[in-house]
C-alpha cells in the first residue's frame, strides 16, 4: 500500500463518515455490502464462510484487502449456523444440511397454520414482549426447547446453555475482526447495531407475511397495539448496540413495509407511525440510521422526508437511484443503486458505464456511498466488482480543498440540531410487563432476597447487568438469528 494501514484508515473513515453527512469527501467512499461473494472472490464455498465464522471473517478481512474498499461489515453472512445449529433453530435452512452446500442459508417461513405466532395470541405479546418471545415463541422456533409446564428436558437446557455461549463466542468475536480490518487493511466498520421495524417483526418472525395480511383485515387494532407494544424494546436493543463514538449508522433492514406487501393506507396506519418516532429517538440519542430499503420504496419518499434531515442515510435497491437522489438528496445521504443482476450478469464495461454514470449524476455533490442495490451473494462475479471499484476510484474524486482528514478519535458524525432535540421520539412508550432491557425486573428480585447489607446499589447494579444478558438473548435471537 502507499501508506501505512492508520492513516489509510483514518482517511477512509473520515471520507465515509463525511459522506453519511451528505457532505463531500476527496472522492466517492466505497462500502461494498458483499456476503457470499467473499467466498467466491477467495475460493472458499458458501458452505465454509456461513458454518465457520473463522472463515467468514478471513474472507472479509482478504476481500477489503484485495479490493482495496473504504468500509466493510466485518460479517455480512453474519448468520452463523454454528449458532442456529447450537439452539436447533427450525425456520434455517443450512448448507450442506437440508439445502445444497454450494447455496447460501435460507429463511424457511411456516405455513400460516404453524407460524409461530398463532392469530389469538395478541394479546400476550401485547402485555409482555419479552415474556412471550420465552415462553411461546421460542418453544416453537427451537426444536430442542419445551414449552412452560411441560417436563424439562437435557436438551432444553443444552439449547439455552450452548445458545447462550454460542451467541456470547461470537459477538465477543467481532472486536479483533473489527480491529483486524483496521490494522491489516485500514478499512473502517461499516455499521453497528441492529434494528428492525416492529411491523417487520410481526411478519417476518412471529405471524408470517400471511398471517399478518390476514390480521390486518380481521384484528388491525391488536397488530397496532402489538407493535407500540414492541417499540420500546426494538430501541433498546438499537441503541445498545450501536457505535458508541457515533460514527457509523445503526443497521436496518426494510422488509415488508412497502408497496406491493401492503398497501399505502397500512403504511400510514401500521408502518409508519411505529417506525417514525424509533428512528427519531435514535436520532436523538446522537445516532443515524441506515435505512436499507429492500425494494422499492418510492411511494413512501414523501413520508421519508418527515424526519430529520440527515438522521438517515438512505440505501436504494430496486428504486431508481436517479430518482431517489432527486427526491432525498437534499436532506439525506445515499448509498447504493447498483443493480444486482447487473453486477451478476452483465458484463465489466455495461457496469462501468453505470457507475459513471451515477457517479456524474447521483455522486457530484457529494453525500453517496458507492454500493450494490442489495447484499451481494455467491452469484455476483468479481470482474464486474472490480469494474465497480476501478471506475468508481478512477471518476469519484472531487475537488475538496474543505476536506480535512482527522484522527478517528475525533472524526466527527451527524449531529442532531436543537430543533430535532424538540421532536418527541419515544417520549411516551408502551409500558410493558417487563421494560426493554430486562427479564426480572430489580423489583421483582428484590423481594425474593434477604435483607441487603452493606451498598444495595452495588447488588442492584450487578443484578440488572447480569439480568440484561438474558434480555440481550431472546432478542438478538428475534433480530439477528
Amino acid at each position: 500500500m502507499h501508506m501505512n494501514t492508520e492513516q489509510l484508515y483514518r482517511e477512509r473513515l473520515s471520507r465515509y463518515v463525511a459522506a453519511m453527512r451528505n457532505e463531500k469527501p476527496d472522492r466517492v467512499p466505497i462500502r461494498p455490502f458483499v456476503a457470499e461473494f467473499t467466498a467466491t472472490a477467495t475460493g472458499m464455498t458458501c458452505q465454509e464462510v456461513v458454518h465457520d465464522y473463522n472463515r467468514a471473517f478471513e474472507a472479509a478481512v482478504r476481500c477489503a484487502k484485495d479490493f482495496d474498499w473504504d468500509a466493510v461489515v466485518p460479517n455480512m453472512v453474519y448468520v452463523w449456523t454454528g449458532l442456529t445449529q447450537a439452539m436447533n433453530l427450525r425456520y434455517y435452512g443450512i448448507p450442506g444440511i437440508g439445502i445444497p452446500a454450494d447455496k447460501g442459508f435460507n429463511y424457511i417461513e411456516p405455513p400460516e397454520a404453524q407460524a409461530w405466532m398463532r392469530e389469538d395470541e395478541y394479546d400476550h405479546l401485547i402485555a409482555d414482549p419479552t415474556g412471550f418471545l420465552y415462553e411461546v415463541w421460542f418453544p416453537r422456533v427451537c426444536a430442542d426447547a419445551v414449552k412452560p409446564g411441560s417436563p424439562n428436558t437435557y436438551r432444553n437446557n443444552l439449547a439455552f446453555v450452548k445458545g447462550g455461549m454460542a451467541m456470547m463466542q461470537y459477538f465477543y468475536a467481532f472486536g479483533p475482526q473489527i480491529a483486524r480490518l483496521r490494522s491489516e487493511c485500514g478499512t473502517a466498520s461499516a455499521i453497528a447495531g441492529i434494528f428492525k421495524a416492529p411491523f417487520d417483526i410481526i411478519a417476518d418472525k412471529l405471524r408470517g407475511y400471511v398471517g399478518l395480511t390476514m390480521d390486518m383485515h380481521t384484528q388491525p387494532n391488536k397488530v397496532l397495539k402489538a407493535c407500540e407494544a414492541l417499540m420500546p424494546h426494538l430501541v433498546n436493543v438499537g441503541l445498545t448496540t450501536a457505535d458508541p463514538a457515533k460514527q457509523v449508522p445503526i443497521g436496518f433492514w426494510m422488509h415488508r413495509g412497502c408497496v406491493p406487501f401492503i398497501n399505502p393506507r397500512q403504511f400510514d396506519s401500521h408502518y409508519w407511525p411505529t417506525l417514525k418516532p424509533c428512528i427519531e429517538e435514535f436520532w436523538k440519542q446522537g445516532h443515524q440510521t441506515l435505512f436499507y430499503g429492500e425494494g422499492k420504496w418510492r411511494h413512501h419518499f414523501d413520508a421519508f422526508r418527515e424526519l430529520p434531515g440527515r438522521s438517515i442515510v438512505y440505501h436504494c435497491d430496486q428504486d431508481d437511484i436517479f430518482e431517489v437522489h432527486r427526491k432525498l438528496h437534499d436532506k439525506f445521504a445515499i448509498s447504493g443503486g447498483i443493480p444486482n443482476v447487473l453486477l451478476s450478469y452483465g458484463k465489466p464495461e455495461e457496469v462501468r458505464d453505470f457507475v459513471k454514470r451515477v457517479l456524474a449524476e447521483v455522486a457530484k455533490d457529494g453525500g453517496y456511498i458507492m454500493d450494490a442495490g442489495a447484499i451481494m451473494q455467491d452469484d455476483v462475479r468479481v470482474e464486474n466488482m472490480q469494474a465497480l471499484t476501478e471506475t468508481t476510484r478512477e471518476f469519484g474524486g472531487y475537488e475538496s480543498p474543505g476536506y480535512v482528514v482527522t484522527p478517528p478519535e475525533k472524526t466527527i458524525g451527524p449531529q442532531p440540531t436543537a430543533e430535532d432535540l424538540q421532536r418527541p421520539g419515544l417520549a411516551n412508550p408502551a409500558k410493558t410487563l417487563k421494560p426493554p432491557g430486562t427479564c426480572l425486573p430489580w423489583e421483582e428480585k428484590v423481594k425474593e432476597l434477604p435483607p441487603i447489607t452493606g451498598d444495595p446499589d452495588l447488588v442492584k447494579r450487578v443484578w440488572q447487568q447480569t439480568d440484561a444478558l438474558g434480555n440481550v438473548f431472546i432478542w438478538q435471537c428475534l433480530l439477528s438469528f
